[in-house]
């Protein structure tokens, strides 16, 4: 490829990067995949080759949240941490995990609380729900778990006006590494213990 046209690629990654942060800081959109098509669409990229990777996105979306939305950010994550610590006390008997945008603090304004659970009976889950009169929707996700794509049921509902979003795994998977969806990258996630320590560390910051 001729230098010029590897410079207009690499000027076009660059824009697509920024302009899809801004559409997930701003927007409240939180699937990678679709800020980077948005974006470039907006700016009318032809090539599939300068669509930037998530890692990019998401260090340029901190940079974003930290110039414009300092601040709001700060209290955003804390607040859907606390949120989150809750949901898990919640379903302890399913030994969560937080994983996604609260935990790793680029959460939007919009961002949902995302939860891994791990039981041997996913209809529990789902008995637990009805029990305490709370609707909810099922849907089957493609996720990857170990080296392996698999269908996994995410149940979604209402907490205290945040959207939950519950992974829903056999027990066994507990301990396998689970990775993104195009598998580039690990997938942070945290047990209730972790969580309470982000949550000392957010107060003491204060």
């Amino acid at each position: 490829m001729p230098k010029e046209n590897r410079q207009k690629l690499q000027l076009m990654r660059a824009r697509i990067t920024a302009a899809a942060a801004r559409l997930m800081a701003e927007d409240g959109i939180v699937d990678y995949a679709l800020a980077k098509r948005k974006a470039a669409r907006q700016l009318g990229a032809a090539s599939t080759h300068a669509l930037p990777d998530n890692s990019e996105i998401e260090d340029a979306l901190r940079s974003y949240q930290s110039l414009y939305q300092g601040e709001e950010q700060r209290e955003r994550i804390g607040l859907l941490r606390e949120l989150a610590l809750e949901a898990m006390q919640a379903f302890a008997d399913f030994r969560p995990y937080l994983n996604g945008s609260i935990l790793n603090g680029t959460a939007g304004r919009y961002s949902g609380i995302d939860l891994q659970l791990f039981t041997d009976d996913a209809k529990s889950v789902e008995l637990f729900l009805l029990n305490r009169k709370l609707t909810y929707e099922v849907a089957d996700e493609r996720h990857r778990v170990g080296d392996q794509a698999r269908d996994i049921p995410v149940l979604r509902l209402d907490w205290e006006g945040v959207a939950l979003n519950l992974a829903v795994y056999p027990s066994k998977d507990e301990r396998v590494t689970m990775r993104s969806a195009s598998g580039d990258r690990l997938i942070e996630r945290a047990d209730i213990d972790a969580v309470r320590e982000l949550l000392a560390e957010d107060w003491a910051a204060k």
